[in-house]
């Protein structure tokens, strides 16, 4: 009877609350009108044709040898791309917390390595790899003297997305391998049992569903990857850049949005298999922290050719970052190395200016409502309990499945001939308006994991002894919650606005000529076999996302909530 009391009263508050109905209410309709909505119109268009429901659409792009062959090559892609890099991530992560570096150096190197591609340009490596071994490449052409290399097609595109993608892998599984207990393993060792043995028998099993997490986010990417595969794929398709040539060049708009369709499905299935069945296996696996201090492994039999791996892949990645710089000094990749700021000049005595001012302004004006909205939601996900509390999680995490291409084809057919055709929406195609928009949605899902991780560690009496004092949810979030997770405010914070201003695949299509954007330029240029002014574009744009995490980390550092308190 207390029970039913306490919800009853519980549910009164809730219903007497101004402020959070109409921060539930906006967030329905947001999420509604441009996630699901343009989902369900690309839907429509692959099956609805000629007045009446037709498969008629995917019969037809499954005919398509162009497509079959695209399907089969984003699988064989993805599972490359997913194996390694959990490889090279679960490599890197062992060393960082099983081994004793001797030198700091070597930890710091990689750990800035495994920063590098998560903050910065999506194909940066790309252009890195056409210029470091291509048929003008510094290395194949002028230092070992092969004339016929060919860097174009799945290669290529592996070896990109794998050095891209494991850092992502990286940050996953330290988390994990932080939170054995030491004592486990130490009790197989203690048995007789090898280091190897050890690892296979134990650490191994105990990390499987976490494996299995970060190979699935990794696959994910790569399928949904659109700038790597259109920049150094060469005749290799994937369905992503299938469904991009299928509007600008097919100009079948029909048939994209049945390609976007199977891609979507694809997806969208590892994405519930990896968020519902996978995260929640990790979770029962290894639940709390390690019990002691783990003894790092000093054996120079294991120390020695661990590092050495790490090392050779740290200098790869970091000579891949370097030759982008170099790239843009050189008077002509391939033939004249002498160095040179003409590019530099030549990018902003054209339309490089306009270009970093338009995504400069559009990101830092997503990047905030992007983190203040994730706040939100994870507040009302961890601290509230409402009947649509299960959709707001869901379609906001769903974007994380959700290709650029796919969303861009959506927005194109829901504002620019969808429901929408007259009235306020109807002006929004073409806009930065809904350039912002997009941005916002890609970076949601990030943000609000952040916020969920951060929110479920504070106390529920912090707040509750503020709602007792008299205060509404709107002061409480304001004055007591945001203030405690500030630190994962300023990071999802600055993570919107570095992958707003570094975003492609969705844009590339909503794109018009009122707005350049930093992305589409490289990849125009790049395309023209302009790699100076493409390296020139990318160099500053590195610039201005490690400047962002600059100030975030002096923020968090200075304005950071987990200062220790001094008492007299």
């Amino acid at each position: 009877m207390a029970t039913a009391q306490g919800a009853q009263l519980e549910r009164k508050k809730f219903f007497a609350d101004p402020i959070m109905l109409t921060m539930i209410g906006v967030l329905l309709v947001f999420l509604a009108l441009f996630i699901l909505y343009p989902l369900l119109m690309v839907l429509l268009d692959s099956f609805y044709s000629e007045g009446a429901v037709s498969l008629g659409v995917f019969k037809r792009i499954l005919s398509l040898s162009r497509f079959r062959t695209a399907f089969t090559n984003t699988l064989v892609l993805g599972f490359i791309t997913g194996i390694f890099s959990t490889a090279i991530g679960l490599l890197f992560a062992y060393v960082e917390v099983y081994v004793k570096l001797k030198r700091k150096v070597l930890s710091t190197l990689f750990k800035l390595v495994s920063m590098l591609p998560i903050v910065s340009p999506p194909f940066v490596l790309s252009l890195s790899m056409i210029m470091l071994f291509g048929r003008s490449g510094i290395i194949t052409r002028s230092l070992l003297h092969i004339y016929d290399s060919d860097v174009y097609g799945l290669k290529g595109i592996a070896i990109v997305q794998i050095m891209t993608f494991f850092p992502v892998c990286y940050l996953m599984l330290r988390g994990l391998l932080k939170n054995i207990d030491p004592s486990l393993e130490e009790a197989a060792r203690d048995m007789g049992a090898s280091r190897f043995k050890v690892f296979t028998s134990v650490t191994l099993p105990l990390m499987l569903p976490g494996l299995g997490n970060a190979f699935l986010v990794t696959f994910i990417e790569s399928v949904a990857d659109f700038a790597n595969p259109m920049l150094i794929g060469g005749s290799y398709d994937t369905l992503a850049t299938t469904i991009y040539l299928q509007v600008t060049g097919a100009y079948d708009a029909t048939g994209a949005a049945a390609m976007s369709v199977v891609l979507l499905s694809l997806t969208v299935v590892l994405f519930l298999i990896q968020k519902y069945y996978l995260e929640s296996k990790t979770a029962a696996t290894l639940s709390g922290k390690a019990s002691r201090q783990r003894m790092l492994i000093e054996d120079k039999s294991v120390r020695y050719p661990l590092s050495v791996i790490c090392g050779f892949a740290s200098a790869f990645v970091l000579l891949m970052y370097i030759m982008v710089p170099f790239g843009a000094m050189f008077t002509l990749w391939g033939r004249n190395y002498h160095l040179t700021f003409k590019w530099f000049s030549y990018l902003f005595r054209t339309s490089g200016l306009k270009a970093f001012r338009d995504s400069f302004m559009l990101s830092l004006i997503a990047a905030p409502i992007t983190a203040f909205l994730s706040m939100v939601i994870s507040y009302l996900v961890v601290k509230k309990n409402f009947k649509a509390k299960g959709f707001i999680e869901f379609v906001s995490m769903l974007a994380m499945a959700v290709p650029g291409t796919v969303l861009g084809i959506g927005y194109i057919r829901g504002f620019a001939n969808g429901l929408f055709r007259t009235g306020v929406m109807s002006g929004l195609y073409g806009t930065g308006l809904i350039l912002i928009i997009v941005f916002i949605v890609r970076s949601l899902p990030t943000g609000t994991r952040s916020g969920i991780s951060a929110l479920r560690q504070i106390d529920k009496s912090i707040e509750e002894s503020a709602y007792d004092m008299g205060a509404g949810s709107g002061r409480v979030f304001m004055t007591v919650t945001l203030p405690l997770i500030r630190d994962s405010f300023f990071s999802g914070l600055v993570t919107a606005f570095v992958r707003s201003i570094t975003a492609i695949s969705a844009i590339i299509l909503l794109v018009t000529p009122n707005y350049l954007l930093i992305t589409c330029q490289i990849n125009e240029q790049a395309e023209k076999g302009s790699y100076g002014i493409a390296c020139a574009y990318a160099t500053v744009l590195i610039v201005i996302t490690y400047g962002a995490v600059l100030i975030m980390n002096t923020l968090i550092k200075y304005l950071g909530a987990s200062r220790p308190v001094k008492y007299k």
